[in-house]
């Protein structure tokens, strides 16, 4: 365990500044990939039956409480089936715009990793560079030094990047389940209501002056 706190300190104060700009970088990926993973994953909807769905589109008393809040919402003062799909339009506009803000945003991180480890690679090689053109007996200790910035700062880069791929790509199949969840809700309730309100949810009219087949 030593050893291995041993190398992280090694590795921080040989990959220079950047390493610095590449911690505050990790802490902001793993934070958003945390929220969303968890905040999509707990609701557990994948698991959640179209029998269950029925029940608590009948009584959403009987729905865990974010679902409850939900179903009500969709439900509460609608008087066509037009209203219900409105409502259902809102949701998605709002809850599932929100989670692509952060995917995208989550995005964006990952890939600035790489980015700033390949300006530590550029920043190790300059200074690497530099120290030939000065040469001298100090020369091959700021060679060292120069190579190991840029190889460490390259190496830091893909390691905060790989795992917030990752993670992103988690997110974003939690975020089409949440969709269809969404979508199946929506099956289930206008299914549910229709018989209330007399008919379909659109109303299929032939063109003007089109003769019958």
């Amino acid at each position: 365990m030593n050893a291995f706190v041993q190398e992280l300190l090694h590795a921080w104060s040989t990959g220079g500044w950047v390493m610095i700009a590449l911690a505050v970088l990790g802490v902001i990926i793993y934070g958003t990939a945390a929220y969303l993973v968890v905040n999509l994953y707990h609701r557990r909807i994948t698991r959640i039956s179209d029998a269950d769905m029925r029940r608590w589109v009948g009584d959403p008393a009987n729905a865990p409480g974010e679902f409850r809040e939900l179903i009500r919402y969709t439900q509460d003062e609608v008087r066509s089936l037009e209203d219900i799909e409105g409502r259902f339009r809102e949701i998605e506009s709002s809850k599932v715009s929100e989670v692509d803000r952060r995917i995208t945003f989550l995005n964006v991180m990952v890939v600035g990793a790489p980015l700033f480890g390949l300006l530590g690679t550029v920043l190790g090689m300059l200074l690497t560079f530099k120290a030939i053109g000065i040469g001298g007996g100090s020369a091959s200790e700021i060679v060292s030094k120069g190579i190991s910035e840029a190889l460490v700062a390259t190496q830091t880069g893909m390691m905060v990047a790989i795992p917030g791929l990752i993670a992103a790509y988690i997110a974003k199949i939690l975020r089409n389940e949440f969709v269809s969840f969404l979508a199946r809700l929506e099956t289930i309730t206008l299914r549910h209501f229709r018989p209330q309100f007399h008919g379909m949810t659109r109303v299929f009219t032939k063109p003007t002056g089109q003769k019958p087949s």
